[in-house]
Order: structure tokens, then sequence, then C-alpha cells
């Protein structure tokens, strides 16, 4: 039976025993990687509002699936948010080298790998994002990934789960996936995988639940 993993209000959590767990797969937006909004201008921050939408813009998912190049995404987030596309470049180069490790989870996947379990990237990311991301320390601790920029396809879509389990020989029932997006935990259920609902605004508490679970009743 897949790990249950329910929302009570906005934040409890009531999970069942992670003894089993061989695997864990990171999200990287908003789960490793985030911007620090109080570091921004309000006009920023609202440019780029429509990442806490329930779903991306479809041009921000073709950017993610590779389908669009950075120049082309460009034009279509100067015609989203009625600008001029130079600020609109500019904007999106800034987001991207302004993404930094999210402090309590960089601390909790260094302690994970340490205690002996094998780190996974599943993650929507668009090329360039990626490249700024991979150079990062963080990213070190992982044994492998996939991003769907390089494999043309995007959560929640049940083929970019699959193409994890079969290039690294995932047993899904071993697997826990860590995702900020409910869509995407839901896909991995049903593909047998167990779920953890991530909560960007409650990431200490989130990673210390995790890390309970994980670690200190293992």
């Amino acid at each position: 039976m897949a790990l249950t993993v329910a929302i009570l209000g906005k934040n409890a959590y009531i999970c069942r025993t992670m003894k089993h767990i061989k695997n864990i797969v990171f999200d990287l937006g908003g789960v490793v990687f985030s911007r620090d909004p109080r570091k921004f201008e309000p006009e920023f921050i609202e440019f780029f509002s429509y990442i806490y939408l329930p779903q991306m813009p479809h041009f921000w998912e073709e950017y993610d699936r590779g389908a669009v190049s950075f120049t082309e995404v460009v034009e279509w987030l100067a015609d989203y948010n009625k600008s001029d596309v130079v600020t609109a470049e500019r904007n999106l180069l800034r987001s991207i080298v302004t993404q930094e490790p999210i402090e309590a989870t960089a601390k909790l996947i260094s302690e994970l790998r340490a205690a002996g379990y094998k780190l996974y990237v599943l993650s929507n990311m668009s090329l360039e994002f990626i490249e700024f991301l991979r150079r990062q320390d963080v990213y070190a601790n992982f044994d492998g990934e996939v991003v769907s920029c390089e494999e043309g396809v995007i959560k929640p879509n049940p083929k970019i789960y699959r193409t994890l389990v079969s290039r690294y020989n995932l047993n899904p029932s071993e697997t826990l996936f860590i995702d900020d997006r409910s869509a995407n935990i839901d896909v991995a259920r049903s593909e047998g995988w167990h779920g953890y609902h991530f909560s960007t605004r409650r990431a200490k508490e989130c990673c210390e639940e995790l890390r309970n679970m994980l670690i200190e009743s293992r």
C-alpha cells in the first residue's frame, strides 16, 4: 500500500512508517531551490506570480518540456505580463541566477545521504534553469536525475516517472517522492510510489517531519 500523506488543514500531516523506503526523489523548484521573496521588489514577484497557480501557463510548461527556446519564452512572458521584451528577458535572467538552495532542505539532503538513502531528482525544469542549478553544491548529493527539458515530457505525465524508475532500476514501493504540487504526488502514488506534499512556506517544518520519519524513527 502506498504511503499515505494527508493534509489536515494547512499544517498537519498523518504519515505511515517509512522504514522500507530506500530511494528518495526530490522535485527541485519549491522543494530544493527557491527565490526568497523578501529579497525582491513587489513588481518582480508579481511578474512570476503564475508559479503559485495550481497549473503553470501552457507556454511555461512548453519551456520546461524543452519545446520552446529561451527567446521564445521571453516573448510569451512579455505578452503574458503586458510588458516589453527587454523587461521580460531581464526578469527571466534574474529569476534564474537568484535561485538558491532552501537551507532546511539542503541540510536534510546531506543527512539523508549520510544515512544511506539513494537520492534522485525528478523535476520540470527548463534548460537554462537546470544548467544553473546543477552548478550548486547541493546538487552533488544526487545519485541520478530525470529533468523534463531533456526528456520532452513534464510531470504529471506518468511517462516521466517511469523513465526514472527504469533508468535507475528503482522499486516504486521503496521510493518516496517529495514535491510541492499535489497533482504530481497523486500520479506518483498511482505509479506505486509513496508521496510527501512539501510546502515551501513551511520548509523547516516539512524537513523536520521528514527527518523524524526517515532518520530519527528508522
